[in-house]
């Protein structure tokens, strides 16, 4: 597999260069799960020492899409299907309760700077933008999160949402690029409208509009990763049980 050359690592800390790239083959469905990352390989590919190679790799480690295993090496991670139900069923939780605190405590600033983000995502819709994108859509998130201004919240949807295999089902979509165009306009939207309500202060509403949002990607784990239907209802009934009764 060619990886990038040196010459073309410039605008970054090395480290997050060759993160950037290997976080784009893994998308693209270059790297399977299970596929180990050598250091050695990595490096003399991109013509790159083996440190900030390492350190890509503690990167990628953080950020959910490898795992470390004890004296073998770094692989791409590879996820059970009870990994993923947790992962689906800890994620509806926590957004429902980042929603509810951020439209409670979200200040002008915190929206400006979603209004930017969602601007600046409008320019990148091909598929050699993905990881961009799948980046993008993470920071939105964990904006939010910092919204609520519950540091131990925060702190546990970093960990879940690292745990949640949203980089598979962009990787689905290198497979069936027909689906990008409608399911960028389709997130587009879902995250404007997470906006309106946080603009708005709408408690019930942010809520609301942040389930629906995640729930569409437990579609997307049914048609793509072949999730039990049954396993993700279970979870999002629990959740949207949780919810009424809070209310």
């Amino acid at each position: 597999m060619t990886l990038t050359t040196e010459k073309e690592l410039t605008h970054k800390p090395l480290k997050e260069e060759i993160f950037d790239a290997l976080h784009r083959h893994i998308i693209a469905g270059k790297y399977s799960p299970g596929d180990w990352l050598r250091q050695e390989d990595i490096a003399s590919q991109m013509g790159v020492s083996m440190t900030p190679v390492r350190e890509a790799l503690d990167l990628l480690v953080a950020s959910g899409l490898a795992e470390r295993v004890p004296y073998r090496g770094v692989r791409v991670r590879e996820m059970s299907t009870k990994d993923i139900v947790e992962a689906y069923g800890l994620r509806l939780i926590l957004e429902a309760m980042i929603a509810k605190e951020a439209a409670k405590n979200i200040t002008p600033e915190q929206i400006s700077g979603l209004e930017k983000m969602l601007a600046n995502m409008k320019e990148h819709h091909t598929l050699n933008e993905m990881s961009q994108i799948r980046q993008s859509s993470r920071e939105f998130h964990s904006r939010i999160a910092e919204a609520s201004n519950n540091d131990l919240l925060i702190k546990l949807y970093a960990v879940v949402s690292n745990a949640f295999p949203d980089w598979l089902l962009y990787e689905a979509i290198f497979r069936n690029p027909e689906l990008l165009a409608s399911s960028m306009d389709d997130m587009q939207k879902e995250h404007s409208s997470i906006l309106d309500a946080l603009k708005n202060k709408d408690v019930e509403k942010t809520v609301k509009k942040s389930i629906e949002h995640l729930m569409e990607s437990g579609k997307w784990l049914k048609e793509y990763l072949n999730v039990p239907v049954d396993l993700l209802r279970e979870k999002e009934e629990q959740v949207l049980f949780l919810i009424k009764k809070s209310k």
